[in-house]
């Protein structure tokens, strides 16, 4: 409905950059863009408002199509899609391109960002740029990061207060090494799952918990099947908005130009939207009878340490200049007020 609000806008406004650009520079395109979140999550929000700039700029030419909710499949099928040409876009979590490039998993670090605003500086500056530029030789292009909040534990047994409250809890996690060995480090029983598998498996108690943003705990009505959300906040979630290579060496410079500015463009709204719709999340799951709890800064500093084994672990095996430009620009963003 959005985008169809904004056509004649879109003709009109557009029409203009048309004429002073020849034919050959904007070609008439549809652009699917896949991902795992549902419509009402602010990565579908930031999509809408992506397709929108980039309709008006291209003068109605360039349209993108949402699939949302895992219509194309998981992030390392979508990503197969992109580096084969078969798919155009897609925004896709760091942590499923750390099988791609293995530095992107120390954005997993737990505990690295107090505040989205050092998140957020953290993928703006020189670390988050090098990780973009070593994305084409995969066949990958990427526009930028969106920030999709803090991941905070659910579960059906207790609120989490302390580290023990974690002992022998089964909790789904991204099959990735770095939330395998640090819930393991919590005494945790960390299961590898997809997240297509996991209403199912917290409805059948296979699991008794996870960890998400609020905003996607409440989009997926976890609250059906979960009792307790406690405010961990152990990792921020960044998103990269990924094009495939093949797709983006097809388009003109300007094209190209336009949809770089769609990004950056959109880029604002989209934060905006993840802490307006995160805010309203925690406050909805609340009232849909879930138990909430903060927890106490002093356990949030023992949980780190307990967890820096893993880090120090897993940033051995990575490339040591890529570690060091990270740490430099973590010190960076900690510092700055």
């Amino acid at each position: 409905m959005r985008l169809l609000s904004v056509l004649s806008a879109a003709l009109f406004g557009g029409a203009l950059f048309v004429g002073a650009a020849s034919a050959q520079e904007i070609q008439e395109r549809t652009i699917r863009w896949g991902h795992l979140n549902n419509t009402d999550h602010p990565v579908s929000f930031g999509v809408q408002k992506f397709a929108e700039i980039l309709l008006a700029k291209s003068g109605g030419k360039m349209k993108v199509r949402e699939f949302a909710a895992s219509q194309l499949g998981n992030e390392l099928q979508q990503q197969s899609a992109l580096r084969g040409g078969t798919q155009e876009m897609l925004s896709a979590s760091t942590t499923s391109l750390a099988t791609v490039i293995p530095e992107f998993g120390v954005l997993d670090f737990p505990f690295i960002a107090a505040t989205t605003d050092q998140a957020d500086a953290l993928v703006q500056g020189a670390f988050g740029k090098a990780m973009i530029d070593g994305l084409p030789s995969r066949g990958l292009i990427g526009l930028g990061y969106w920030g999709l909040g803090f991941r905070n534990v659910t579960n059906s047994r207790l609120p989490i207060t302390r580290i023990e409250d974690f002992a022998g809890l089964k909790l789904r996690v991204i099959p990735n090494p770095v939330y395998l060995e640090s819930f393991s480090a919590f005494k945790a029983n960390p299961i590898p799952m997809a997240f297509g598998e996991l209403y199912s498996a917290l409805e059948t108690r296979t699991v008794d918990g996870q960890e998400n943003p609020y905003t996607v705990i409440l989009s997926n009505k976890f609250y059906e099947v979960q009792k307790y959300v406690s405010a961990t906040n152990h990792t921020f979630t960044q998103n990269i908005i990924l094009v495939s290579k093949i797709f983006w060496d097809k388009l003109s410079p300007t094209e190209q130009r336009l949809m770089q500015e769609a990004y950056n463009e959109s880029r604002d709204y989209q934060k905006e939207q993840t802490r307006l719709q995160t805010e309203k999340a925690l406050s909805e799951l609340q009232a849909k009878g879930m138990t909430y709890n903060a927890v106490a800064p002093a356990e949030l500093e023992r949980m780190r340490k307990a967890v820096q084994p893993v880090v120090d672990k897993i940033s051995a095996s990575l490339k040591p200049e890529t570690v060091k430009l990270f740490n430099e620009e973590l010190e960076r963003v900690r510092k700055a007020k």
